[in-house]
């Protein structure tokens, strides 16, 4: 199981086998989704998320909080990203497991916390947490890699 959302996201990178993004750590065997995409492909992805994350036993409410967490990460790597990313999804052990990268300039200071409520930016990490199991994000100059993952019981 991935630990929760460090403190301090700043984490060095490791590259893919696959390809020349960043990762987090190890792509899990049994892939269901690793696509690239760009703005045009965003809602394309996010039900492509649902069918396979439903077909992979999550469900309900669960899935739904799954998707929209992953449509969080796929619009800021968009918008913050560089434009581009890739996304994988696979499942391992009892969960569902989704990972976002991006080429972009890497984030700068990662705030976890709840925003403020006036606060109009900041939200879509921190939502990201809250609606899956475990979040580890690893950043720096060649771009940012985000996983998540929740489980199909709990």
């Amino acid at each position: 199981m991935i630990p929760p959302c460090a403190d301090d996201p700043i984490l060095p990178l490791t590259q893919r086998n696959d390809q020349t993004s960043p990762t987090v750590g190890g792509i899990g065997k049994e892939l269901l989704i690793s696509e690239a995409f760009d703005h045009s492909r965003v809602t394309e992805l996010r039900h492509l998320v649902a069918a396979r994350g439903g077909g992979s036993g999550l469900t309900g409410d669960r899935l739904d909080d799954f998707v929209v967490a992953v449509n969080e990460l796929l619009t800021n790597a968009v918008r913050h990203g560089g434009g581009t990313g890739h996304l994988t999804v696979w499942v391992e052990d009892d969960s569902l497991i989704c990972e976002v990268d991006d080429r972009g300039a890497g984030l700068g200071f990662v705030d976890l916390h709840r925003p403020a409520p006036n606060q109009p930016g900041g939200w879509g990490l921190w939502l990201v947490g809250e609606l899956t199991d475990t979040c580890e994000i690893k950043t720096g100059p060649q771009g940012t890699a985000i996983r998540i993952s929740s489980g199909f019981s709990r």
